[in-house]
């Protein structure tokens, strides 16, 4: 009889202030779990941005591979440095295919992280800001740089409207022009089908 794959059902309570870091100690997990012989694949859900519970699901192809992983320094490692920041729970164990589709309890749908724009819109957002700056800049020092070699002229002009584009300007641009910014691709027109 062959060995059978078996899935490991893991939930863990963070303190949302934490997310982040908890975030990356997960990261660090799947690099190390992905490492070990018989591994399978994992992979964790979030039921909503601000829940404390995240839910991690791993597989092994058999028994044996997920007791070398367990009995591993590295999960030891691993899972003493998440103490102080996440809650361990009980972990579910599965074998055979039905690890993976078993019914959940609850279904909770999370929204997608909304995607950046277009790279033409923020090269246009960007222009938006960098023409009248980089004007206003070139104009108002021309009195004192007029005889200055061009690389000196075009470094100041850099050094002065970099901080006032990155803190000032390109933030109420992007606010001004979030809708648009942020507006769904249009879809093309159905045949009438």
């Amino acid at each position: 009889m062959a060995a059978e794959p078996i899935t490991v059902s893991i939930t863990r309570h963070v303190h949302p202030e934490r997310a982040k870091e908890v975030a990356a100690w997960a990261r660090a997990g799947q690099d190390l779990l992905s490492s070990y012989p018989g591994y399978l694949g994992s992979g964790w859900i979030r039921p909503d941005p601000e829940s404390p519970d995240w839910h991690m699901l791993f597989r092994f192809a058999d028994a044996a591979s997920l007791a070398a992983w367990q009995a591993s320094p590295e999960r030891a490692w691993w899972v003493a440095s998440a103490l102080g920041m996440v809650e361990h729970s009980p972990e579910e164990r599965r074998t055979g295919i039905e690890g993976w589709f078993d019914t959940p309890a609850s279904v909770e749908v999370i929204a997608p992280a909304a995607s950046p724009p277009p790279r033409w819109k923020q090269m246009v957002s960007i222009f938006l800001v960098f023409f009248p700056l980089s004007l206003i800049a070139n104009w108002g020092l021309s009195p004192i740089t007029h005889d200055w070699p061009l690389v000196l002229r075009v470094l100041l002009t850099v050094v002065l409207v970099t901080p006032v584009m990155t803190y000032l300007a390109m933030p109420l641009v992007t606010r001004a022009l979030r809708p648009w910014l942020n507006a769904p691709k249009r879809s093309s027109r159905s045949n009438g089908a």
